[in-house]
């Protein structure tokens, strides 16, 4: 490769190449957006169709979901840092492309299955029905952006930190961390429920 042509390639943050992340989880394939930009804003565009946040960059959806938490609302410019932040800890931890361990933290904080309520003659009845893969993945941001939350609220320990810490644990699949955990739950519960 030329020197002209490295210097030309987009990379996000001005760090991480997203050409070498994958998807491993072929359901996800179509909802795990990995574009080409050097910070993840849309500016709203995304925002006008009903579908279109599945066309949407991960690391922005990530950033966006951890804007709905409490005293984060509205502040994209500090929830950006809190996600360079770890991406940088992720790399000095784990060796790996943090975008990498982001897709594969969401490919296994998303449950598969999840319970319904049916209603039969005035009796409440649970039912288990499969997750539809956009749910999966909108569902493993929430439970990333939740852990980030609770694990950082009213202690010491920074919000970027604990972030990067549940972003390694999910992708490693580890059930001590959060997200995994309620997973397993939700699988628990909708396989009891079947």
């Amino acid at each position: 490769m030329t020197e002209e042509a490295a210097t030309s390639k987009i990379l996000l943050f001005n760090k991480w190449d997203m050409s070498e992340v994958v998807v491993k989880d072929a359901g996800m394939v179509r909802y795990v957006t990995i574009t080409s930009t050097e910070v993840p804003s849309s500016c709203g565009r995304l925002t006008q169709q009903q579908f279109t946040k599945s066309e949407m960059a991960i690391v922005e959806r990530l950033i966006n979901r951890l804007m709905q938490q409490e005293y984060n609302t509205g502040k994209k410019m500090m929830c950006t840092k809190m996600v360079m932040d770890a991406f940088d800890v992720i790399n000095k931890k784990t060796k790996q492309n943090p975008l990498q361990v982001l897709v594969d933290a969401v490919a296994n904080a998303g449950p598969r299955e999840e319970t319904v309520r049916l209603k039969y003659g005035g009796i409440n009845v649970p039912k288990s029905v499969d997750s539809a893969p956009i749910r999966r993945v909108n569902t493993a941001l929430r439970y990333i952006a939740l852990a980030t939350w609770k694990g950082s609220h009213k202690t010491k320990k920074p919000a970027y930190l604990v972030l990067a810490d549940e972003l390694i644990m999910a992708a490693k699949g580890d059930a001590k961390c959060f997200s995994v955990g309620k997973k397993e739950e939700v699988e628990r519960i909708a396989k009891s429920a079947r």
